[in-house]
This record gives structure tokens, C-alpha cells and sequence, in this order.
């Protein structure tokens, strides 16, 4: 990162740290395939302001923190509202460090790499007959699904719960980290590729 990048610094001198907080100078990412498509460019406040929206594949430029805030976005419910979702995974972030004394967005990454699937199906349709096909998936679809699980699973385990949204995060990108089974993404992305092997 930091031969890519150069050490960025703030005013004052300091390195620049997400949110003041984390460094991303010593993130690991241990996936090869996934290397150009997780940014890990250091900023303070993940927002860019959709300037990649048309650019083909400039989602990949984004920082990774911010793709994650905006799958947060998703459903009607919190649409257009940023700084609720940017806050929600703040407070995510400081109960990952809390609970397992190991930088966030580290965590984060193990989390996208582990609950990515690297095979599903597609819809083929021949001589008037529907064929489901093994494909292999791109990385940067990988990162999104991971993305999509990841915040699916947090969404759906907060509602009509006491647990607050942030927890629910929490727990699921640590859960993914390490590959708990009880981790929403990692239950998706296996059912993914148990069609995909069984459409072989």
C-alpha cells in the first residue's frame, strides 16, 4: 500500500487514518485476485460523491470502506442518508476493534475474502429449453456480493431486535473474518456454490 501510494499525511504532519482512527498503511489482503479490486486508497472520511459513477469498473477505485457505507444504503428505509450509514459503521468498526484488538478494516477484508463466492450459475437458454450453467465469478462481482451479504445479514439481523444495527454489523464481519457458519454471508456464499457445483 504504502509503495503504491506514498505515506499521505494531514497538515500537521500526521499519517492519514480513516476517521482519524485506523491506519491503512499494514492491510493485508492475502486473496491475489481481489488486489485490484479493494482500494485501500488512506482517506479521513470515506466519501467521494459517486465521482466513479461513469467510468466502467471505477467502483474498484472507491475506497472499501465507503462501498461498504453504500451497500448500507441499500433498501428504501435508509436511502440518500450517508452520515447515518458512515456513523453506523464507525461504531461497527470500533466494536470489531474492541472485541478482537485487531485493526477494523483488516477484519474487514478477511470478511470479503471469506464470504466471496468463486462460483455460481447462469441462465442459458437453448432450443427453447432453460439450462442452469456453471460460471466462475469475476473478482469484482466477488466484492460486491461479499459487500451485499455482509450488510444483508446485519439488516436482517437487527430487525425486530433488540440488537442495534451497529452490533449486528459487528458481529457479521467478524463472524465472516474467521468463518464462523453462523455468518449469514458465509451460509449465502455456500449455497451459491453448492448450486453452481450441483449445475455442473
Amino acid at each position: 500500500m504504502s509503495e503504491e501510494y506514498g505515506t499521505l499525511t494531514t497538515l500537521d504532519g500526521k499519517p492519514v487514518k480513516l476517521f482519524g482512527k485506523w491506519s491503512l498503511d499494514d492491510i493485508e489482503i492475502r486473496d491475489p485476485s481481489l488486489k485490484r479490486y479493494i482500494s485501500l486508497t488512506p482517506v479521513l472520511v470515506p466519501h467521494t460523491e459517486g465521482r466513479h459513477a461513469k467510468r466502467r469498473f471505477g467502483k474498484a477505485t472507491i475506497p472499501i470502506v465507503e462501498r461498504l457505507i453504500n451497500k448500507l444504503m441499500r433498501p428504501g428505509r435508509n436511502a440518500g442518508k450517508k452520515m447515518l450509514a458512515t456513523n453506523i459503521v464507525k461504531r461497527a468498526f470500533e466494536i470489531v476493534e474492541l472485541r478482537t484488538g485487531k485493526n477494523p478494516i483488516q477484519v474487514l477484508i478477511w470478511a470479503i475474502e471469506n464470504a466471496s463466492p468463486r462460483e455460481e450459475t447462469t441462465r442459458i437458454v437453448y432450443g427453447g429449453i432453460l439450462y442452469h450453467v456453471s460460471v466462475d465469478v469475476s473478482p469484482q462481482r466477488r466484492v460486491d456480493l461479499a459487500l451485499r451479504f455482509i450488510t444483508e445479514g446485519a439488516r436482517q439481523c437487527s430487525f425486530n431486535n433488540p440488537k442495534t444495527i451497529e452490533e449486528c454489523l459487528a458481529d457479521e464481519i467478524i463472524a465472516a473474518a474467521y468463518g464462523d457458519a453462523s455468518s449469514y454471508a458465509i451460509k449465502k456464499k455456500e449455497e451459491i456454490e453448492r448450486i453452481a457445483y450441483a449445475a455442473r
